[in-house]
């Protein structure tokens, strides 16, 4: 959905004008106009999902953590601009954000803000203490992310722990517990986070060097491309032993080589270190996250169909 659609549909509705446009300017706030954000965040979680059942995670389950990573991921957009609201102005691509072209005031954002998390606790309340434990740390964390990108050289890697936290909880409100095989899915998220996240720190790099932001970016330097490609590896290497301590089988291996496939498709297309083509890269990932979840969907399906 792109914000010119969105625009289109809030204006069909049977409110005020004056209605239609704060309800544009939230969605604007909370990025819902682009789903690409809780996408990425939302295919770790159903890989840990549909592992941790062995097949078809229940309905109860499914509605609570696509629920809630909506709701947070829109959240944490809100949080990440009210931080940001002084140097959002100052780069390119974030300067007509409503934070930073003040058509939202800090006290309206923050409402907005605690109202998603409040709807997303609800949803939480759903699953055992155990899994609400764990949701917690998720919202300190990602609260606690755009303060990260002050101080600390890789905030991308500290994005990926609050993006992956989803994991562990799938395991803990399926199973009760989290085996070996979930906080390795948890690490390669982490990793997964850097590898995009870096692609879209690229596309702001100057802006982020002159106003004293840090990114894996800035990290990596001349050596971003051969940086990610390294961690591309890591990510697939640890997607199969994945594979090997879940017994999945062909369906999963075809869908992590069309991955390695995307991830050769993205180096290539930010060869040139292009903000455009560095965005596509970053944009790209959203069919990594589906051809693996793909594949493992087939592999449960395969192995029930023929243990019946």
């Amino acid at each position: 959905m792109h914000a010119t659609d969105a625009g289109m549909r809030i204006d069909a509705l049977p409110l005020s004008p004056a209605a239609r446009r704060r309800l544009q300017e939230w969605m604007l706030l909370t990025r819902f106009d682009r789903p690409i954000g809780w996408l990425l965040l939302l295919w770790p979680i159903l890989w840990a999902l549909w592992i941790a059942a062995r097949g078809l995670p229940s309905l109860k389950l499914l509605v609570v953590f696509v629920g809630g990573t909506i709701l947070t991921r829109s959240a944490g957009c809100i949080i990440n601009d009210f931080f940001d609201r002084d140097f959002d102005p100052q780069v390119q691509r974030t300067r007509t954000r409503p934070l930073a072209a003040r058509r939202i005031s800090p006290y309206e954002a923050l409402g907005l803000f605690a109202a998603l998390m409040l709807v997303a606790l609800l949803l939480a309340l759903q699953l055992d203490f155990a899994a609400v434990e764990l949701a917690l740390v998720a919202a300190a964390l990602m609260v606690s992310y755009p303060l990260f990108k002050r101080f600390f050289p890789a905030p991308q890697v500290y994005l990926g722990m609050a993006f992956g936290w989803g994991v562990p909880m799938a395991f803990v409100a399926t199973t009760g517990a989290v085996p070996r095989v979930g906080w390795l899915i948890f690490v390669i998220a982490v990793v997964w986070a850097t590898i995009y996240d870096t692609f879209y720190a690229m596309v702001d790099r100057d802006d982020d060097r002159r106003i004293g932001l840090r990114s894996t970016a800035l990290l990596f330097g001349e050596m971003d491309l051969y940086a990610i490609a390294f961690l591309q590896c890591v990510m697939l290497a640890g997607l199969w032993f994945v594979g090997e301590q879940a017994a999945l089988g062909l369906p999963y291996r075809l869908g992590l080589a069309v991955a390695a496939a995307l991830f050769a498709r993205q180096l290539w297309r930010a060869r040139r270190r292009e903000r455009e083509r560095c965005f596509e890269a970053f944009l790209d990932n959203n069919h990594v996250g589906l051809v693996i979840f793909v594949g493992i969907v087939v592999d449960f399906a395969v192995a029930a169909t023929a243990q019946h």
